[in-house]
C-alpha cells in the first residue's frame, strides 16, 4: 500500500507542477478539458500525431505526454510525442503570427526533431525547488530544446532516453 501511496503522491505533484506553469489555473484546467475532448473527438493520440506530423510507414508512436515547451516568451502548453523516428511537440492552443499584409494568422507552435539529429537528452532540476524538473534535448547542430511541467517526468525521460539509445544502437549495427 505504501508504493501505491507514493505513486499517487508523485502523480498529484506532477499535476500540481503542470497546472502551476499555466497563466491561470482556471484557464489551464479549461485548456486541459478542451484538449481531452479533442483527443476523444479525433480518436486518440496516435491519430492526432499522424494528423499533425508527417508519419512514415513503420513509424510507431511510443509515448505522448502533456508538458510545456520553454520559449523566450514563456512556457507553451502542448503535447510531446516520442516516436520511433522523431520527437515532436505541438502547442495545445494556436498562437498569433504576423503576416506580411499586416494581419495575423493563427497557427499551432510545432517543433520536430528527427532522432538522428539528437545528440543527447539531459535532465535538470530547479536548485531551489528540486521537484521542478526539466528535460533538455541537444541536437547535433547545437540547438537545445527545453521541456518542463510533465505530469510524469520520469516516464517521459526514460522513454526518450531509451528511444535515443535504441536509435544509436541501430545506427551502430549498420
Amino acid at each position: 500500500m505504501n508504493l501505491l501511496g507514493k505513486k499517487a503522491d508523485t502523480f498529484a505533484h506532477g499535476v500540481r507542477e503542470h497546472v502551476r506553469l499555466g497563466p491561470k489555473i482556471s484557464e489551464t484546467v479549461k485548456g486541459k478539458l478542451s484538449l481531452g475532448a479533442r483527443i476523444l473527438q479525433v480518436g486518440g493520440l496516435e491519430k492526432i500525431f499522424k494528423h499533425l506530423f508527417s508519419f512514415r510507414e513503420g513509424e510507431k508512436l511510443l509515448k505522448a505526454c502533456q508538458c510545456y515547451l520553454s520559449t523566450s516568451a514563456g512556457p507553451i502548453a502542448g503535447l510531446l510525442f516520442i516516436s520511433s523516428e522523431k520527437v515532436a511537440f505541438c502547442s495545445e492552443r494556436s498562437i498569433k503570427v504576423p503576416c506580411a499584409n499586416g494581419e495575423y494568422l493563427r497557427v499551432h507552435y510545432k517543433v520536430v526533431v528527427p532522432l538522428e539529429k539528437i545528440k543527447g537528452v539531459n535532465q535538470s532540476e530547479n536548485m531551489k525547488k528540486p521537484s521542478q524538473k526539466y528535460m533538455e534535448i541537444v541536437t547535433v547542430d547545437g540547438f537545445d530544446i527545453w521541456f518542463m511541467g510533465f505530469l510524469n517526468y520520469h516516464k517521459a525521460f526514460k522513454c526518450l532516453q531509451q528511444t535515443i539509445s535504441q536509435r544509436l544502437d541501430d545506427v551502430d549495427t549498420f
